[in-house]
């Protein structure tokens, strides 16, 4: 395999002006096979090597090639590169540059200066380079998004062991403060055991009843013989309330719906009652909702029920 096709190869049939200097092609032979159409230049100094439509992954790397060798795909486009389902998706591809680099503005690629690269970057396509899920989470949450987005995006990067509570700490306090607020007291709920947007609504209408006591959430429990038990999404030890999020995604097949039968079933032979909410339910009732918690809890302190479950660490 010659030089230019190596070069295609490893870069999805892209490359730079000065790439294809350096196997070969003069500036006009170029410019020649773009007029032609049967190269078309994506970017300054970009070109497709062939004329049809861009993949969303060519147009990654088109932007990484046309950010430079020290560039980072950044924000929301490094949270679609790694994955996330539920992130916002925008047509722009967001890159990462040291702060005295200098691009021209382009319709195409948003540029984010800043004076701290990423040093746990990622290799992408073998030729361009992508933030880690930790730097892109805080890069791209701290843009204006509201919590139930940050909550998306935080639980299901740490639910899905995409990156971890820690290592999402570690970035927020490396990063300046401003616009991190709502990222702050979403990554408080996950680190207290929040581990979906609805359960994270569900705690904060939870933490605003003046009856209820603080509520353990996604806890290791134990039944009274020592039997490891399913894990709620949330529970009251003192009155052995189990608090269900019912995810529609979830049990929208056959398997789902059984295993969370089993998991309610197992719970409640341990003497243990299980409340289920749906995410509509919170999002549009939660004064129904924590009535209905609030008075379970009541009833059961006045039965006096105590089912002798103890959390596992």
């Amino acid at each position: 395999m010659d030089a230019l096709a190596k070069l295609l190869h490893r870069q999805e049939q892209l490359a730079t002006y000065g790439q294809l200097r350096d196997v070969g092609f003069t500036q006009e032979a170029i410019r020649w096979r773009v007029r032609r159409g049967t190269w078309q230049r994506v970017l300054p100094r970009v070109v497709a090597t062939f004329s049809g439509t861009l993949t969303r992954r060519q147009q990654f790397i088109a932007a990484g090639l046309y950010a430079g060798e020290r560039a980072q795909l950044a924000g929301l486009s490094a949270l679609e590169i790694h994955g996330f389902r539920y992130a916002p998706r925008e047509s722009v591809v967001h890159v990462l540059l040291p702060e005295r680099r200098r691009l021209a503005r382009v319709p195409r690629v948003q540029v984010h200066r800043t004076d701290r690269l990423d040093p746990t970057y990622r290799p992408y396509a073998g030729c361009v380079r992508v933030c880690s899920p930790a730097r892109a989470v805080v890069d791209a949450m701290r843009t204006g998004y509201d919590s139930r987005t940050a909550r998306a995006v935080v639980a299901e990067a740490v639910q899905n062991e995409i990156t971890t509570v820690r290592a999402l700490r570690e970035e927020l306090e490396s990063a300046r403060r401003n616009g991190t607020a709502v990222l702050r007291a979403v990554l408080d709920e996950v680190a207290d055991g929040v581990r979906s947007a609805p359960e994270a609504e569900l705690r904060a209408l939870t933490q605003h009843s003046l009856l209820l006591p603080a509520i353990r959430w996604n806890p290791q429990l134990a039944g009274p013989t020592g039997d490891r038990l399913p894990t709620p999404d949330g529970y009251l030890e003192e009155a052995g309330i189990a608090l269900e999020v019912d995810s529609r995604e979830f049990h929208l097949n056959a398997q789902g719906w059984e295993a969370a039968l089993r998991h309610h079933n197992l719970l409640a032979a341990a003497g243990i009652l299980v409340l289920h909410f749906t995410p509509r339910q919170i999002r549009e009732s939660p004064q129904s909702v924590l009535a209905e918690i609030e008075r379970a809890y009541v009833e059961r302190l006045r039965a006096g029920v105590r089912p002798g479950i103890r959390f596992v660490s």
